[in-house]
């Protein structure tokens, strides 16, 4: 009697401890394939909208430098506009690029990363630092 068991981990490290567990308990009887490695489509939007807020982050840090450089500070901002967002490597569709299982478990690891960059620009309100007399008054 044989039997196909397909399991979907969304952490590589149970998954390793559940083959592990497996392999240890059941011996030569189970046969583990090689893990297939794929990205949702809402896993790939959070990674999006997670970079998105990085660089705003990231824009807001360098307006606050260049604020303090000129004894200036950063007030709100006008306007944020995400510019540009590139995503690259990994395989959203679920086709590894070697079908052939030549590929070393670190190498389909790599292959399944994803990627993402986001340029944004933003316009914030500048403030003049008020006198310190002005604020003990």
């Amino acid at each position: 009697v044989h039997s196909q068991v397909c399991i979907i981990f969304h952490d590589f490290g149970k998954m390793q401890n559940v083959c592990n567990l497996l392999t240890e308990k059941l011996g030569s009887s189970v046969t583990i394939s090689a893990p297939h490695f794929y990205h949702t489509p809402e896993a790939v939007d959070t990674l999006r909208r997670q970079v998105c807020v990085a660089a705003v982050g990231n824009t807001r840090r360098k307006a606050q430098e260049v604020c303090r450089l000129f004894g200036q500070s950063l007030g709100k901002p006008l306007l944020i506009r995400e510019e540009e967002t590139k995503e690259w490597g990994g395989h959203r569709d679920g086709h590894p690029s070697d079908t052939s299982g030549s590929l070393t478990l670190q190498e389909r690891i790599q292959n399944a990363t994803v990627y993402a960059s986001c340029r944004v620009s933003a316009v914030f309100e500048i403030k003049g630092k008020e006198n310190k007399r002005n604020k003990l008054l």
